[in-house]
Order: C-alpha cells, then sequence, then structure tokens
C-alpha cells in the first residue's frame, strides 16, 4: 500500500457495524450491522448496492457462498438467513439455535453452511434439504467463529470460543480433529491459510497464535 489514507467512505448504516466480507469477485463488499440490516457496497464505484432487513435484532455475520450467488447472515435474534443476491431476498430462513449466530459460512463444497452460536454450539445445515443435518457440541462457552478451509473434496471446519480454545473438525463427519489451547482469553476469530498449513487465532488475552500443521494434523 502506498498510502494509508482511506481510498472511500462507504456511509449508510447509521449504527455499529459487526462484521464484513469481501465478495468472491473482489468487486463487492457485505457489511453486517446493528441496525437490523445487512447492505451489499461495489466497490469500484463506492456505492450500495443492496440494503436489506428482515432479522428482528442486530445482523452479526455475513457470509458469501463461493459462487457469488449467495449470501447468509447471522443474527443476535437466533437465527440465520441466506439471500440471494440476484433478487435481494431471502431464500432460506434456518431456525434452530437457541441463542444469538454469531458467524457463518459456506462449505467449499458449495452446499453446506455452518453457524457459530452464544448456545455454544455449531450447526451444520444443508442447503439441498433446507434444514440443520449434524448439531456439534463444540465448545464449553459461546462459539464466536466458524470457517471452513480447503477444498470441495478436502476440507476442515475451525470453531473459535470464549472458552479460550479453537478446534479443528472433519468435512465431512464433523468428527474432532485438534483442540488448540494455549491462549489465557476468549479467542475471537480463527482462520486458515489456504494452503492448510498454517492456523491461526486471536484472542481477549491481547496475542494472536500461528499454529502449524504438525499442531492440527
Amino acid at each position: 500500500m502506498s498510502s494509508t489514507r482511506p481510498v472511500a467512505e462507504l456511509p449508510g448504516h447509521n449504527c455499529r457495524v459487526a462484521r464484513l466480507n469481501y465478495h468472491p469477485s473482489g468487486r463487492f463488499l457485505g457489511t453486517a450491522c446493528y441496525d437490523h440490516s445487512w447492505r451489499l457496497w461495489d466497490l469500484e464505484s463506492s456505492s450500495e448496492v443492496l440494503h436489506q432487513e428482515g432479522h428482528s435484532g442486530p445482523v452479526y455475520s455475513v457470509a458469501f457462498h463461493g459462487d457469488g450467488s449467495l449470501l447468509a447472515t447471522g443474527g443476535l435474534d437466533s437465527y440465520c438467513r441466506v439471500w440471494d443476491l440476484r433478487t435481494g431476498r431471502a431464500v432460506l430462513f434456518l431456525e434452530g439455535h437457541l441463542k444469538s449466530v454469531l458467524s457463518c459460512d459456506f462449505a467449499p463444497d458449495g452446499y453446506h453452511l455452518g453457524t457459530g452460536s452464544e448456545d455454544n454450539s455449531c450447526k451444520i445445515w444443508d442447503l439441498r434439504q433446507c434444514k440443520s443435518i449434524y448439531n456439534i457440541p463444540a465448545h464449553n462457552n459461546m462459539v464466536t467463529y466458524c470457517k471452513f478451509s480447503g477444498t470441495p473434496n478436502n476440507s476442515m471446519l475451525l470453531t473459535a470460543s470464549y472458552d479460550s480454545t479453537a478446534k479443528v473438525w472433519s468435512h465431512r463427519g464433523w468428527m474432532p480433529l485438534k483442540n488448540l489451547s494455549g491462549h489465557d482469553n476468549k479467542v475471537m476469530c480463527v482462520d486458515c491459510s489456504w494452503d492448510k498449513k498454517y492456523i491461526v487465532t486471536a484472542s481477549y488475552d491481547r496475542t494472536f497464535k500461528l499454529w502449524t500443521n504438525k499442531s492440527f494434523s
């Protein structure tokens, strides 16, 4: 980056923006907000493309399908919704969590969706059947983040939690592969490098940790 100055400002939301995510094309940006809405922005024109409401509480998470046609939102109303970006309409209403949905992510295979919740669980949804097919009792405290990593034929699921751990799960099968413990406080985020050699975790203990494949293989 040649400059530290912002190249654009995207006004519109009138309160806290909880999460954001880039569209697979790189041209668009999705934002989730406490004003009970989410927005889609065109970064080339610095303009709003979609502004959608549907949750009865703050929208906390947003994720794009790999082909760019769908967007999932998780809300503090305990629901997840899936939206068709071609029409802007909600096409799936996913009900099952007992508390706030704090994270959501599409699997590389294109038809599974993971949601992490304040109810300490991570649910796996089959978009073809429009229902939850597996409930992972993932952690001893709220699940702050869930993230798929890999390819359609070789992927895994990562979860992070207030219980100070992150975990690695098989996809499919949803079996625990590794418990990544070492933080002294809540783990708020987890991600994996594209080649699956490294996992990174960020925590309230003011540190981030980098884990090698030897740590979780």
